[in-house]
């Protein structure tokens, strides 16, 4: 892959990182109440875990965005997608929290979606990071 096209295929991945961070942030911050209800996840989780998201929506967005994209950042990204899932499972795993069939899977589609977004995150580092041909 042509570091042209690698670059391209990062920035790709990383403003579907970002906007599937902002949706979840979006559904979060605005019906907290509605989603708890729906998805038996206590109500600070769901805001406290929206605002986050936002957050980390932007840093992802404005890193997209850069005229050249900071590689560390995209390890910590990618980082930061695995940890997620793995704090999803723990959380489920833990008992804290009672979610309902439709939490199960808003957590597990979020853990999913995020492992996914950090092995194409990976992909592209290790396309950026190898050498080019001469």
């Amino acid at each position: 892959m042509s570091e042209s096209a690698a670059t391209t295929f990062l920035r790709r991945v990383l403003w579907a990182d970002a906007a599937s961070c902002l949706a979840c942030a979006a559904a979060q911050l605005a019906a907290p109440d509605l989603l708890a209800g729906l998805l038996g996840l206590p109500r600070a989780l769901l805001l406290g875990t929206g605002l986050f998201l936002a957050l980390y929506a932007l840093a992802v967005g404005w890193t997209a965005g850069r005229p050249r994209l900071p590689l560390p950042l995209v390890v910590a990204f990618a980082a930061g997608n695995v940890g997620w899932a793995l704090a999803s499972a723990a959380l489920l795993a833990s008992g804290a929290v009672r979610p309902t069939a439709l939490g199960l899977a808003w957590v597990a589609a979020q853990a999913a979606t995020v492992l996914v977004l950090a092995a194409l995150q990976g992909q592209g580092w290790r396309a950026l990071r190898a050498p080019v041909p001469a």
